[in-house]
């Protein structure tokens, strides 16, 4: 039994792939669903009970309504020099075919005795579960730190405080696309040192 279970676990870790926006089909994933991978999500490992880990969702209109405004914070806050027409296009339709946009962040707890880098390993750990929770039921996902993820602007449009950290925008759809083949550049060897 826990062989299988490994097996079980170990083939949806090894199979999850970052699947663009682009190459969603436009297909809805109903909202029960995008709540059966919050709740995974819930479940990621915290220092101290703060569970830092926050998401803002956008479905349907909403997704478009996202993209819009996102577009518009590049075109607000870009210097004109580094301010390019086609990113602003990218970032107006990068959710066109998906079905559930989310910005997941880190919301500061109030235990100063727990650094930062913990409270954002432990959201990234909550935006994983998602992840390997989406490629267990056949759905694509997209994790993008580009546009104005990290700018000081996207906190302020979505209302956050100053001690927060947007983590990326996640993009959740369905693909036709079969998923490709995994790679490691750098072999597992090379990366652990035995003591």
């Amino acid at each position: 039994m826990k062989e299988e279970l490994f097996a079980s676990i170990k083939d949806v870790i090894r199979k999850r792939r970052t699947v663009k926006p682009a190459q969603m089909n436009g297909n809805r994933i109903p909202d029960e669903t995008i709540k059966l991978l919050l709740a995974l999500a819930d479940w990621a490992p915290t220092h101290g009970y703060t569970e830092p880990w926050r998401f803002k969702v956008y479905a349907r209109d909403k997704v478009q309504d996202f993209c819009q405004a996102h577009a518009e914070l590049y075109k607000q806050h870009t210097d004109a020099e580094k301010y390019t027409q086609d990113k602003y296009e990218k970032l107006l339709h990068m959710g066109d075919k998906a079905s559930h946009v989310m910005v997941a962040y880190m919301r500061r707890g109030d235990l100063p005795k727990i650094p930062a880098l913990e409270e954002i390993a432990a959201t990234s750990c909550a935006i994983q579960n998602m992840l390997l929770g989406a490629t267990a039921l056949g759905i694509s996902s997209y994790w993008g730190s580009g546009g104005m993820a990290y700018h000081p602007a996207m906190k302020q449009m979505l209302q956050l405080r100053e001690e927060d950290v947007v983590l990326g925008v996640l993009y959740f759809g369905y693909s036709n696309k079969p998923a490709s083949e995994g790679k490691r550049t750098v072999p597992l060897e090379e990366k652990v040192e035995w003591m």
